[in-house]
């Protein structure tokens, strides 16, 4: 619990292909935590009428209102657990949507360089675009947290944390007023019963891992509109990467 005996609600806020589902991981594998993954992507599909893999799964097992959903994440945590990690999609903001409910929740950005990002991407899903990858929405959220908290959030680079984990981790717990400890480090390779429904899409990789993968240099070759993706989202994500957290 935190200071006031109320339970820490975090919401991590990455794009697509980065290592968000290991970071779930990790927090999940605390005896003290619940985890909840994407509660937003139903709603996020029955809203845009997008096609993703498993799209009628997804929208049959979740709840497309996302009011229900912004309630039920402020609401009762899972198990009466002392700490809820939230792994939320930037994309799964919608314009439209209220935001009063995010900022109730302590908010962490969790970046990747686009053409990376973009490189993953298109290994499953053939076409992309700037939004489909989230930055432009990460960009405003971050405004809009900036505004609210009159300072800029928590922002971690997912390539500065894969060379560092445990310190990463350390020093996220500390600045979340938590304990760290190492069960975040490493877990039981395979499915879990919180992964959603789109995880046979999506989840090959994090299903075989026991911890996170060692940071490497990658070479990417991008071309037409994936290329493009990238470059629209260079810039935010420049922007975003000058307040992120840097660990010793």
């Amino acid at each position: 619990m935190n200071s006031a005996g109320d339970p820490l609600r975090i919401a991590m806020w990455s794009g697509p292909r980065n290592i968000s589902t290991a970071m779930m991981r990790a927090w999940e594998n605390r005896e003290d935590c619940a985890v909840s993954d994407e509660p937003l992507y139903a709603a996020y599909l029955a809203a845009t009428g997008i096609d993703h893999p498993g799209r009628d799964e997804v929208i049959a097992a979740g709840e497309t209102d996302w009011r229900r959903v912004a309630d039920a994440l402020l609401g009762p945590v899972p198990g009466g657990k002392a700490i809820w990690y939230q792994k939320h999609m930037n994309h799964h903001l919608l314009a439209g949507m209220h935001t009063d409910w995010v900022l109730a929740l302590r908010n962490v950005l969790l970046i990747r360089d686009p053409s990376e990002v973009v490189a993953s991407y298109i290994k499953s899903r053939a076409a992309v675009t700037a939004n489909d990858i989230g930055l432009p929405q990460q960009g405003r959220l971050f405004d809009l947290l900036c505004d609210a908290l009159g300072e800029a959030p928590i922002v971690i680079d997912a390539g500065d944390f894969l060379r560092a984990p445990e310190r990463y981790l350390r020093a996220l717990c500390d600045l979340l007023g938590i304990a760290f400890t190492p069960r975040m480090l490493s877990w039981p390779a395979g499915p879990r019963d919180s992964d959603g429904v789109w995880a046979p899409y999506w989840y090959d990789a994090v299903w075989r891992s026991t911890g996170f993968e060692p940071w490497r240099p990658r070479e990417d070759t991008l071309t037409g509109e994936a290329l493009a993706a990238a470059e629209i989202c260079r810039p935010i994500y420049e922007r975003l990467r000058e307040y992120r957290m840097m660990v010793c």
